[in-house]
């Protein structure tokens, strides 16, 4: 079987006259199970898909795991994002697998507590959205790199900011945490 006509429908360009139409598996993968067709706030949608995955499968408490799907699902996001950007056009909406690698890029080596699972979808959310430098640069490139590498930009600002809060214990107030 060929991975790049699994990737791909063949069909002719939409009626905007822009690429071809993702194949489904794309829509799926690149939307994060479809939260990016989500009719509001697509981001915080796909942020919150990859939260219910990382606190509800068990074997993402190993940062081995963790890693490998954080690294798999980026180099299957680029050509993924890219096909639905050459559809949907610039950085589409329905695009959150980038969300996702953020997302989990953030939770990397913190407990997997309520407590922080929380902050760290907020933090990053917040981070998403301003876009610090250098996040701001790649979100302005055209293409599937660029669409991912903004949201690991957010994602290594906001695992930095959960990491010195949890290691100066400011979540210690709550009780045993970690």
């Amino acid at each position: 079987m060929n991975f790049s006509n699994f990737l791909k429908t063949p069909q002719k360009p939409n009626s905007a006259g822009r690429g071809p139409e993702p194949s489904w598996f794309v829509k799926i993968f690149a939307s994060g199970l479809y939260s990016g067709y989500f009719p509001v706030a697509s981001g915080t949608a796909g942020s919150f898909v990859a939260l219910l995955l990382y606190y509800f499968i068990p074997q993402f408490s190993d940062s081995h795991l963790l890693l490998l799907a954080m690294v798999v699902t980026f180099v299957l996001g680029i050509p993924a994002s890219e096909m639905m950007e050459k559809y949907y056009g610039h950085d589409p909406s329905e695009v959150t697998i980038d969300e996702v690698v953020g997302m989990w890029i953030t939770l990397f080596f913190l407990p997997k507590n309520i407590l922080i699972v929380g902050s760290a979808f907020l933090i990053f959310r917040v981070f998403d959205i301003l876009k610090p430098y250098p996040a701001n640069r790649f979100d302005t490139m055209h293409g599937g790199f660029g669409i991912m590498m903004d949201d690991v930009v957010s994602g290594v600002y906001s695992n930095l900011v959960l990491q010195v809060l949890f290691y100066t214990h400011f979540f210690s107030f709550l009780g045993n945490i970690g």
